[in-house]
C-alpha cells in the first residue's frame, strides 16, 4: 500500500483539537478573513470555508446569532441566511463548475452535527468520480485543492455577491 502524504493536514488536525468555544463566533471577531477562511458577512449571517472539508470548495453558512434552534431565529435572520445559502451556491456553481452540489444541516449531535450549538449549512460540491475507495478502505478522504487554494479562487465572487435580493 502507497501512503498519501499530506503534512499541511497537521496544523489543522492539531489546532481543532485544542479549540475551544464556538468556531462561527469566534470567527465574527477574527481580524484576517483568509486566515480564518472567512469568505463573506452579510448582516446576520457568515459564510466560510470548512476546516475540514468532505470536498474541495465545502462551506459552512451560519447566522450570526449563536442559536442550535432553526425555530429561534427572527424573520430577517432566516432570510438572510436563505439569501446568503442561495447566493452561495450560484458562486459555487459559477466558481467551481461541479457537477452537482449537496447541502446539509445537522441538527444535534446524533444527526452528525460537528458543531452542535450554532446552526449551519453545509454546501459542499460534488464531481463526477470525486469519491472512491480511499474514504472507505483507508478511512482517508482526498481533498484536491489547498484551502488557500480554495478560497483565493472563491473570495473575489463572495466580495460583491451578498445583494439582498427581497428587499
Amino acid at each position: 500500500m502507497k501512503p498519501i502524504w499530506a503534512p499541511w493536514r497537521m496544523a489543522y488536525v492539531e489546532e481543532g483539537s485544542e479549540q475551544s468555544g464556538c468556531i462561527f463566533c469566534e470567527k465574527l471577531k477574527a481580524t484576517d478573513a483568509r486566515s480564518s477562511l472567512l469568505l463573506t458577512q452579510t448582516a446576520h449571517s457568515l459564510v466560510m470555508l470548512n476546516k475540514y472539508p468532505y470536498n474541495s470548495g465545502h462551506l459552512l453558512l451560519a447566522p450570526k446569532r449563536h442559536t442550535d434552534r432553526l425555530s429561534d431565529l427572527l424573520r430577517e435572520e432566516y432570510d438572510d441566511l436563505c439569501d446568503s445559502l442561495r447566493s452561495s451556491v450560484d458562486v459555487v456553481l459559477k466558481v467551481l463548475k461541479p457537477g452537482g452540489v449537496n447541502l446539509g444541516m445537522n441538527l444535534g449531535r446524533c444527526a452528525g452535527a460537528g458543531v452542535k450549538d450554532h446552526l449551519h449549512w453545509h454546501v459542499v460540491p460534488r464531481w463526477e468520480g470525486d469519491t472512491n475507495f480511499m474514504p472507505v478502505v483507508g478511512e482517508v478522504r482526498v481533498i484536491s485543492q489547498h484551502l488557500l487554494e480554495s478560497y483565493d479562487r472563491l473570495s473575489p465572487f463572495f466580495r460583491e455577491f451578498l445583494v439582498p435580493r427581497h428587499a
